[in-house]
């Protein structure tokens, strides 16, 4: 007998950033919990492997064209999932980008290009989508932040300041639109390896520094945030809004072998 919790049948999910990565695997989650997808990239041809596998799980998936950093792209990809279903239950807020550079070296175009594609375009996104969830009176809208939301690395500044920019916001939206019945949630990975950081993971010794301020001794894997992101989406969330949820291994602790060994 299949349980009663955590079912996502007869809901609509839309997935920014799904042609690849995290994106695609919180699609894969939703769609295994039952939810249909609008699923979102800037171009249509990276999502059609993606939506014959979400098809064969038996779920719809209707894609779309998205670039977070134009303002109509926005609107248009939350019209025309509107014209798609009947109702837009849930966001899945991941479209993101990063440029890793010391401090000294980012220039002005790279401060714009993550800023306005993970903070900007995470506002705007969540507000064309919320338009569509109020006259429902329900929705559940989770913004992709990250470990950084809550700490600070060499080499992220802007990143940095945009997931902690991420987490402030969904903050600020949960007290929006809390009275009609949406709530609005951070989601934080932890390490995950990604196409954006997979140089790092080929430096043995970078995965040896980072898993030794790992509780659980190892970075994360895909599938460790599909129970979050099920969870986030359903309605057993119901009483939580505003939150940010780290899945991370244990890493925002702050502790270390070399913090153990000193006490």
């Amino acid at each position: 007998m299949s349980s009663p919790y955590f079912n996502l049948a007869g809901r609509v999910a839309i997935v920014t950033g799904a042609s690849r990565g995290l994106g695609q695997y919180f699609g894969r989650a939703l769609a295994r919990a039952g939810a249909d997808l609008v699923i979102t990239s800037r171009t249509l041809d990276s999502l059609r492997d993606f939506q014959k596998e979400v098809e064969a799980l038996g779920r719809r998936a209707v894609p779309l064209e998205l670039d977070v950093r134009d303002e109509q792209s926005i609107r248009r990809m939350a019209e025309a999932a509107a014209e798609a279903y009947p109702k837009i239950d849930i966001l899945i807020n991941n479209a993101g980008c990063n440029v890793r550079k010391p401090a000294l070296e980012i220039t002005w175009d790279d401060w714009n290009l993550v800023l306005e594609t993970n903070l900007r375009g995470t506002f705007f996104v969540a507000q064309s989508v919320a338009r569509k969830m109020i006259p429902n009176g329900y929705g559940r809208i989770v913004n992709i932040g990250s470990v950084t939301s809550v700490f600070g690395y060499a080499g992220l500044g802007p990143y940095t300041a945009s997931r902690g920019g991420v987490k402030q916001l969904t903050m600020s939206l949960a007290d929006d639109w809390g009275p009609h019945g949406i709530t609005v949630n951070c989601l934080a990975p932890g390490w995950f390896r990604t196409e954006q950081n997979k140089a790092l993971y080929e430096n043995k010794e970078w995965v040896e520094y980072i898993c030794d301020r790992i509780p659980l001794k190892r970075p994360g894997q895909p599938n460790d945030l599909d129970g979050a992101v099920v969870f986030l989406a359903s309605e057993e969330s119901r009483y939580i809004t505003g939150q940010t949820l780290l899945v991370d291994g244990g890493i925002s602790t702050g502790a270390t072998k070399a913090t153990l060994k000193k006490q």
